[in-house]
């Protein structure tokens, strides 16, 4: 989804994303290899991420943009599976007001420990329970059932810590150029995306994904190589 483009999925395809599983069918890329600016794209100059001797992946993303609620189930079962030398981690953007809005939620579940465990939810809410989640209040009532403290969500969502979270994420998205969700970032050197992966294709938001992964595989390796 571009910084200016909000455009919406159909029902189907998005109930499609809620129910779908693990299975990371990587289709086949172009003969020799994905293509630079094409598939992806290299960064000017090098963004300064994981320690020596890691690989740092970033996911941007953003828990209103539909294409991100499709691609998540896919990006997150490959997450798991990566090796020990690759740092994989999620950054929410914060490309307009209520976008800044769900980046302050993002970093105040992160802050508590609770990000990972209630992310499908909050993906469920806004994206099949008509929820817009642009609340405090409303934030903090949807996630007590949960498991989230209300008043220590609170505490933390005007914290400062929280707002210089969402402050290092603002800059790290203007370092990657991040233009649209979701974008995956590859060794402080790469980017790539379910459309970029998908070029001059009329595939499923799905397919679309697997593509996605099967390009950042490849980015890992030449990230590797130096």
């Amino acid at each position: 989804m571009k910084r200016r483009e909000f455009t919406q999925l159909s029902a189907a395809s998005a109930l499609a994303a809620g129910t779908a599983g693990g299975l990371l069918v990587q289709p086949a890329l172009a003969q020799g290899g994905p293509i630079e600016g094409r598939q992806y794209q290299r960064l000017n100059t090098k963004v300064p991420g994981a320690a020596p001797g890691k690989i740092e992946v970033i996911e941007f993303f953003w828990y209103g943009c539909p294409h991100c609620y499709v691609f998540e189930p896919t990006i997150e079962a490959w997450a798991k599976q990566l090796p020990a030398d690759v740092v994989y981690r999620k950054v929410h953007v914060a490309f307009r007001e209520n976008v800044k809005i769900h980046q302050r939620l993002f970093f105040t579940l992160e802050a508590m420990g609770k990000e990972a465990q209630v992310r499908p939810a909050i993906f469920n809410a806004i994206h099949r329970g008509g929820q817009s989640l642009t609340d405090p209040k409303a934030m903090a009532t949807f996630l007590a059932p949960l498991g989230v403290d209300s008043a220590k969500f609170q505490e933390l969502y005007n914290s400062f810590t929280v707002q210089t979270k969402c402050q290092q994420a603002a800059k790290l998205q203007d370092s990657y150029n991040i233009d649209g969700v979701p974008t995956v970032a590859v060794g402080g050197r790469f980017l790539t995306s379910p459309a970029m992966a998908g070029f001059g294709l009329r595939v499923s938001e799905e397919e679309l994904g697997q593509r996605a992964i099967a390009v950042a595989n490849f980015l890992i390796e030449q990230a590797r190589k130096g």
